[in-house]
């Protein structure tokens, strides 16, 4: 399968599969998500370190075109590294994120302090979500179950996403981005508002993890809140089969169509 992501040097070839729903011009968020997160990881540290946090402003849409990125290190640290990743079209800038990491480091835990299990239903006991790829390209590129509710339809749910597609050529899909894939889609997990009738474009992603998922399927578990004055929030808990591991938050710009 061909890639979304063609990536020479810092020079970035795009897809058309990278679209998303709002325009066919203009890419799904998972996609510039995911390529940061991609970038942020391939900067070396000083010691073995893991994503803790990823945080994207989408400054501009970003377009199914041809793309640059900056990346630089603001802090390096013993036990952390903060990464700037910058995306640009034809000379202007589109994303902005930065990319926590903290030192692994294996610590014995007290007995009390546990994950949270997952008591939703697994992935092969939850629904299939069939037919979204008509809603974007990119959505078609991931399989989705949902465990309570439906995607993209009002009311909180929890949905299940498998990225079944490669991201960047000749790379693997690590689990940071695969968390962070599935984590963009968290306003049509937990859609309060009607697709048909309005939209709800996030502005940003923020995703905070506590370890690194484990396995291909990622949980979002979902809620909004949608204010009167034009601005709304996403909110997801992420999970795997093994548990809950993160959150995923978007500022959402609600419009009526």
């Amino acid at each position: 399968m061909t890639a979304i992501y063609h990536v020479d040097g810092n020079s970035v070839v795009t897809s058309p599969n990278a679209a998303g729903p709002w325009d066919r011009r203009m890419q799904h968020g998972s996609a510039p998500s995911a390529l940061v997160t991609w970038a942020a990881e391939r900067i070396p540290t000083p010691v073995p370190m893991n994503v803790a946090r990823v945080t994207i402003d989408l400054m501009r849409p970003v377009p199914v075109a041809p793309l640059t990125i900056e990346s630089e290190v603001l802090r390096e640290g013993r036990k952390i590294q903060l990464c700037e990743i910058k995306l640009f079209a034809d000379g202007v800038q589109v994303v902005g994120a930065t990319v926590l990491k903290i030192k692994q480091q294996s610590q014995p835990l007290p007995d009390d302090v546990k994950e949270l299990p997952v008591t939703l239903p697994l992935p092969e006991d939850s629904l299939v979500e069939d037919g979204h790829g008509a809603t974007s390209p990119f959505a078609g590129m991931v399989s989705m179950r949902a465990a309570r509710g439906r995607f993209g339809q009002a009311g909180a749910g929890a949905i299940w996403f498998r990225l079944d597609h490669p991201l960047v050529e000749g790379e693997a899909v690590s689990q940071a981005m695969r968390a962070v894939v599935a984590a963009d889609f968290s306003n049509g997990t937990a859609s309060t508002l009607d697709f048909r009738a309005w939209t709800y474009i996030n502005a940003d992603l923020t995703v905070n993890l506590s370890r690194q998922p484990v396995g291909e399927w990622i949980l979002l578990d979902g809620e909004s809140w949608i204010g009167p004055d034009g601005a709304g929030l996403a909110m997801s808990r992420l999970a795997d089969r093994h548990g809950y591991f993160g959150r995923a938050v978007q500022s959402l710009v609600i419009e009526k169509r």
